[in-house]
């Protein structure tokens, strides 16, 4: 079975629509949420979501996505040993049908699995972001990822220690997994996902240009490298 875990900052109702029809659908076993740092302002929400089932953890003070992740994986690991994490965001943007297929393939393949969206039908600034990247990280890693940024992923239980391994502590580190990932030669699939965005994407918390640079700059590190030949010894 799964875990879902959902890192959220300064949460709304997208997170009580989710984890409700999670539990109402059934097929996983637990859900965890971690906020980062969201405050006294979160506190209803947050308490309705317990009220839900859910386990909620909490940072004191926002420490970035990267860092949520890994809490939430430090969690299950001791909670809940042996059990796939699927990761989803909670603004929205993924639906419990698509958690579920992503939940459902990752056991069956025991395999990374990534949903991925329809570039066709994403804002026009998310659509130039995620095609530079894409084209970058097969020119850095030779292996076809359509949506690099995207935030619904399973992992099998064997890849949570390892996860906590990878370096980045805001929205650079998912694209840090994908690139270990590759440099580790875990295998990854994918799975085809609806593309939602509401408001043009109002409720995300990503920086144009502050996160956009963090995920760019370990992306170019990372090719910069890939081209630089070994040293004999």
């Amino acid at each position: 079975m799964t875990v879902v875990l959902l890192p959220v900052h300064r949460p709304g109702h997208h997170l009580l629509t989710l984890a409700g029809g999670l539990r109402t659908a059934g097929g996983v076993d637990a859900i965890v949420v971690v906020d980062d740092g969201s405050g006294p302002d979160a506190d209803q929400v947050l308490a309705a979501a317990a009220g839900l089932g859910c386990t909620v953890l909490r940072h004191p003070v926002n420490r970035g996505k990267g860092v949520a992740l890994k809490t939430g994986f430090a969690h299950i690991a001791g909670a809940f040993p042996g059990q796939d994490v699927v990761c989803a965001d909670a603004d929205g943007q993924h639906s419990v049908a698509d958690v579920l297929r992503v939940a459902e393939r990752t056991a069956a393949s025991g395999h990374t699995v990534l949903g991925v969206r329809s570039f066709a039908r994403m804002p026009l600034r998310s659509r130039v972001g995620n095609t530079a990247t894409r084209v970058l990280f097969r020119a850095a890693t030779g292996r076809p990822v359509d949506d690099t940024q995207t935030g619904l992923r399973g992992y099998p239980a064997g890849l949570l220690g390892w996860l906590r391994t990878v370096p980045g502590e805001r929205f650079e580190y998912e694209m840090n997994v994908l690139l270990y990932a590759s440099r580790c030669g875990h295998p990854m699939e994918q799975v085809t996902i609806a593309t939602t965005y509401l408001d043009d994407n109002a409720a995300s918390h990503f920086g144009a240009v502050t996160d956009a640079t963090r995920i760019y700059w370990p992306l170019l590190r990372f090719a910069a490298s890939s081209l630089v030949p070994s040293r004999s010894r």
